[in-house]
């Protein structure tokens, strides 16, 4: 119909438009016997884009994968979802395999697989196209609160409420080193520097670290 009548597509979207948009701003002026909202006109865009709906309870952890085509989260249904950035949908069903509550959820830098830390004090690495989980889990020694992946794709951190941080041999699944002390409180949050040679650890005990 567009491309047959491109008017059309001025008629019947722009009397629709935010008032203060734009758009309508630009060509609500050359239509002046258009159609016109009575009532109810929105004024501006809205902020919210989309609502995903999926889990059955709140949600601890999400992401965008690097190259902007998918989204994940992480709940406490111990289930990790993966979703169309563009479309909101599902793009499987819930990975399932934890058996506590899903802490943190993270991409790998090429966007092939996810990372997702949980209470039950493992983590796990997924597929992203298959769903599978690509190892056994890796086993930590306390509830993990946050996972990262560093950004050349060869090593995992993980933050844990034993106030530690652990490296993980992306290859092995085994854990590299003893863990990194030095928190008082629990490790809530975890992330690598862009050359992936430096941590950052944010802790209930009120400091970060490096």
């Amino acid at each position: 119909m567009i491309s047959q009548s491109t008017p059309h597509l001025y008629l019947s979207a722009v009397p629709f438009t935010p008032v203060n948009s734009i758009i309508y701003i630009k060509y609500a002026v050359g239509l002046p016997k258009s159609v016109k909202v009575a009532s109810g006109q929105i004024t501006s865009w809205p902020r919210c884009q989309n609502i995903l709906h999926g889990h059955t309870e709140h949600i601890n952890s999400v992401a965008f994968s690097p190259d902007g085509k998918y989204i994940i989260s992480g709940s406490h249904d111990k289930m990790v979802c993966i979703w169309n950035a563009e479309t909101g949908e599902a793009v499987a069903m819930p990975l399932a395999g934890h058996t506590k509550a899903v802490s943190s959820v993270a991409f790998s830098p090429d966007s092939r697989h996810i990372i997702s830390g949980s209470r039950d004090k493992t983590i796990r690495i997924w597929d992203v196209q298959t769903g599978k989980a690509m190892s056994v889990p890796l086993q930590g020694d306390g509830a993990i609160t946050s996972v990262a992946f560093s950004p050349d794709g060869k090593h995992i951190i993980s933050g844990s409420n034993n106030k530690t941080i652990q490296m993980w041999n992306v290859q092995t699944c085994k854990a590299v080193g003893l863990p990194f002390k030095g928190h008082t409180g629990t490790v809530y949050s975890v992330a690598y520097s862009p050359d992936s040679k430096h941590i950052i650890s944010g802790s209930a005990d009120k400091t970060i670290q490096i």
